[in-house]
């Protein structure tokens, strides 16, 4: 069965994240999204699927604030982004969202806690605070013993931890996973799908872009997209 797609999970009790009527063209009339309706509860776990070219990242990007769409509203944490200026959108996003993305994104010569600490560094909180959530982050994921490591030192696993730790340190009201296990063999993506369903279960919203189908239909609730558009909005048990 095919539900509304602004319908949350039932144990929400307000929207993260809220998309009304959402377009995006982009130049030459190309048209990524058209006319989206989406809702995230606060404690859902989602997957938003799709094939390559179906404007799921077009989708992750406007859901972040990363893109402002062309027509239609999004709003985040009670903020209607439209509204804001770049600058206090960018707050808006450092407050309220964690990114998680396949390629890991950390920084070379940087230590694991290094990496998730400067993830916090426009957040306002002092060094100590940012150093002190950092090491929580990094235990919070299993990685209290590769706090000192360098990248190169990790296993893909325990890099999308680490970046998985960063994403969660400072505290987001969403956290937006981008193909987390894409660069991951099996058993490590297996592992880090253990970890979101974990974060999930003590409270996490979270939101995994995937093309992977059955990745999508392991989690709790699937949106489907195509041609831009959500073609269906399914929990599990669904027919």
């Amino acid at each position: 069965m095919t539900r509304p797609p602004t319908a949350p999970d039932a144990r929400a009790t307000d929207y993260v994240v809220s998309l009304a009527q959402v377009t995006k063209e982009y130049a030459g009339g190309v048209k990524a999204l058209a006319g989206v309706d989406l809702a995230i509860g606060r404690g859902e776990l989602l997957g938003i699927v799709g094939p390559s070219g179906s404007g799921k990242s077009t989708l992750l990007h406007v859901m972040g604030t990363l893109d402002r769409p062309t027509s239609g509203a999004v709003t985040l944490a009670s903020h209607d982004v439209n509204a804001l200026s770049d600058r206090r959108l960018s707050a808006l996003r450092a407050r309220h969202i964690g990114f998680v993305f396949q390629a890991f994104h950390l920084v070379p010569s940087a230590t694991a806690l290094a990496n998730v600490a400067e993830g916090l560094r426009y957040s306002g909180l002092p060094r100590r605070e940012r150093q002190r959530r950092a090491i929580t982050a990094l235990d919070r994921v299993g990685l209290g013993d590769r706090m000192h490591h360098r990248p190169n030192e990790l296993s893909g696993g325990q890099k999308q931890r680490v970046a998985i730790a960063r994403a969660v340190a400072g505290e987001p009201d969403v956290l937006l996973a981008d193909e987390p296990t894409g660069a991951l063999d099996s058993a490590s993506g297996a592992a880090v799908l253990d970890l979101l369903r974990e974060l999930h279960a003590d409270g996490a919203t979270i939101a995994v872009i995937t093309h992977d189908l059955e990745l999508a239909a392991s989690l709790p609730r699937q949106i489907r997209i195509k041609d831009g558009r959500i073609a269906a909005d399914l929990r599990q048990g669904d027919a």
